[in-house]
């Protein structure tokens, strides 16, 4: 019987198919498609196909297919969007077929589907997030396959630590130390798959030769002094702002020291001047502001290099080095009502940094000196002075030195301005080296850390300034980055907001703030 013809669609034939398609919500000319027949190697149903040994994915089928079976199949790939067209699907296998790529989106829009089986294929990897779009998913099969269990199985670790699916075993190919092993059984992942950085977060336009950092009432300041514009200007960290704002300025003469001194719910900030004296300031509640306390001698305390904070037992102390030529090293004492000189250290060694060290439970203060080589100072419990002890042998011209402790021992960093610079340890009875740092030129070697990540930070005037970073393995500081740092006088470490910053003083530039960060290399 012949057809007839007309303009809307083809008679029964195109009736047939406007049927179909108002069913399936696919246009006729898909319908035509879909019309093709199961190939030899698949049986399909109303509801399944199952195919073994083929290539071929069906992608015209009725909507309402919900288990599909591939396998022994010649797939090199699961490639995006694979079987969107299959919405309905609840059971997708695809077992013992040879693809070793499955890419982002293999799996989009299968929002129904319960199990998934890619078992006993060659797949090493997962691409990030690939089962995001499995919201019903009920159980996983990756059965016989072995992953790299690195970064970049970092995901799929935490995945499986938070999935309500029931996964099979992962295993482990390498990296060697985890080969044979199951992901899940893997410690953690933070320290192969993170590294850190330092980004520049903020500059501020004008010069500075040393930064303090205190807290106050949960607030966060930052103490730089500017000898060139005769300014301690002391930052606040703005909350909001994300940002270190000007809060308040204490003026004076060639200022190159601000150290500030909690005592109780008081905040003094001494002030070292190369002229005019040195003095001391407590902030006044009333007048929202620093105003002066109390001066500081100039018969004792003609040029001041270095201002050291440090408490015995129950007393407060603070210690001011003094380069010039008739110097005299004084320790200041608090007294409830002010600060009193306690105790002349010594004469005519132009020191140029005080640091206050327990060295196995005793006080001591390690002086440094253009004259002589550092000299170790031991507290007296009887007399409540220090007494000379000890020295630290051949190392002469040592600008500055610092304590840091990494795993419960002490290390000091020496800083030279000609030769090398040190980093020496404490082994229960003296100072021996650990590691020499290239150095001329510097004027600043400052330990610094945050978490468990460990720093030096070396300034050059010659040259870029180097961070050098703790190795583990190694038990040496390895270069990490460089930074552009013009003249660099000090670094100093600053928290604040769950965030970590590192300010660089700079003797003839811009100060410059860098925060520290935590990079993801799984992403």
């Amino acid at each position: 019987m012949a057809l007839r013809r007309g303009g809307g669609g083809g008679g029964a034939l195109g009736l047939l198919l406007l049927l179909l398609s108002a069913a399936c919500l696919i246009p006729p000319s898909a319908q035509v498609r879909r019309l093709a027949r199961c190939p030899a190697t698949c049986s399909c149903t109303k509801e399944s196909i199952i195919c073994v040994g083929s290539s071929w994915v069906p992608r015209i089928v009725p909507g309402d297919i919900s288990s599909l079976s591939l396998v022994n199949g010649t797939f090199s790939e699961i490639k995006d969007r694979m079987f969107s067209h299959l919405p309905s699907l609840q059971l997708l296998l695809l077992n013992s077929n040879s693809f070793t790529v499955i890419r982002d989106d293999a799996f989009a829009g299968l929002f129904h589907l319960e199990y998934l089986s890619l078992a006993n294929n060659h797949i090493k990897a997962l691409p990030r997030d690939v089962f995001s779009d499995l919201d019903s998913l009920i159980e996983l099969d990756l059965r016989g396959n072995k992953f790299e269990c690195d970064c970049k199985a970092k995901w799929l670790y935490l995945w499986l630590k938070m999935t309500n699916s029931t996964v099979s075993d992962v295993l482990c190919i390498g990296p060697p130390e985890y080969q044979e092993k199951k992901l899940n059984d893997v410690t953690s992942f933070d320290y192969e798959c993170t590294t850190t950085d330092f980004v520049v977060h903020q500059t501020l336009p004008y010069q500075s030769v040393s930064v303090d950092t205190f807290n106050s009432k949960n607030d966060v300041f930052v103490a730089i002094a500017q000898p060139s514009m005769e300014n301690c200007m002391v930052l606040e960290w703005d909350h909001i702002e994300m940002n270190f704002r000007s809060y308040d300025n204490i003026t004076g003469q060639s200022i190159v020291g601000c150290k500030a001194i909690l005592i109780d719910d008081q905040v003094f900030v001494v002030v070292a001047q190369l002229f005019g004296g040195s003095h001391i300031y407590k902030y006044d509640e009333s007048w929202t502001k620093f105003v002066k306390f109390q001066d500081i001698e100039v018969s004792r305390i003609s040029k001041p290099n270095d201002i050291e904070l440090f408490q015995i037992e129950d007393e407060m102390f603070f210690v001011i080095a003094d380069s010039s030529k008739a110097g005299l090293s004084t320790v200041y004492k608090w007294n409830s009502k002010g600060f009193y000189s306690y105790q002349s250290l010594h004469e005519w060694f132009r020191d140029t940094d005080a640091e206050f060290v327990d060295i196995d439970g005793k006080a001591h203060l390690i002086l440094s000196s253009r004259s002589q080589v550092p000299i170790i100072l031991q507290w007296n419990k009887s007399s409540k002075k220090f007494v000379p002890h000890s020295d630290i042998p051949n190392m002469e011209d040592v600008l500055a030195v610092k304590s840091f402790r990494m795993q419960n021992t002490l290390y000091l960093s020496l800083t030279r301005f000609i030769g090398d610079s040190r980093v020496m340890r404490w082994n229960s009875k003296q100072f021996v080296e650990v590691q020499a740092l290239p150095s001329r030129g510097a004027m600043t070697l400052q330990p610094f850390s945050f978490k468990e990540n460990h720093y030096l930070a070396l300034g050059s005037d010659y040259t870029f300034s180097q961070i050098y970073q703790w190795d583990k393995e190694k038990q040496l500081f390895k270069k990490f980055k460089e930074i552009y740092v013009q003249a660099p006088r000090s670094f100093t470490a600053v928290s604040t907001d769950r965030r970590d910053f590192f300010f660089a003083s700079s003797f003839k530039g811009k100060t410059k703030i860098f925060e520290h960060i935590v990079v993801d290399l799984s992403l």
